[in-house]
């Protein structure tokens, strides 16, 4: 399994309609059918030049679900963003691969 992770700083002057906005784009994201989850954080750090910032991490169950989705859907999907904030979002992009899971189960 794969996480592609989005980090995004956000200026403060857009933080509010970003907020609204990337919590539609998720779901479009998530209807291409390639990742199977999804989760939005807030890192907790204070950057030095200010803003917001946030990871985006989509669940793919395997490189070519990855693959695909850089083929035919990323681009067309960032536009709106980029048209909507431009460079008041800075984002950066990593891949992770899943290698083993571990959780911890409470008897109640």
């Amino acid at each position: 399994m794969y996480i592609y992770n989005v980090t995004l700083n956000i200026d403060d002057s857009i933080h509010e309609p970003w907020l609204a906005w990337i919590k539609e784009h998720i779901p479009q994201v998530l209807a291409t059918g390639l990742f199977y989850q999804a989760k939005l954080v807030r890192v907790l750090v204070e950057e030095e030049l200010g803003g917001v910032t946030y990871s985006v991490q989509y669940y793919a169950n395997s490189r070519q679900d990855l693959d695909t989705y850089y083929k035919h859907h990323a681009d067309a999907l960032r536009q709106d963003g980029l048209q909507r904030f431009g460079d008041k979002v800075l984002a950066f992009r990593t891949e992770l691969q899943i290698i083993d899971e571990y959780t911890v189960t409470f008897n109640s």
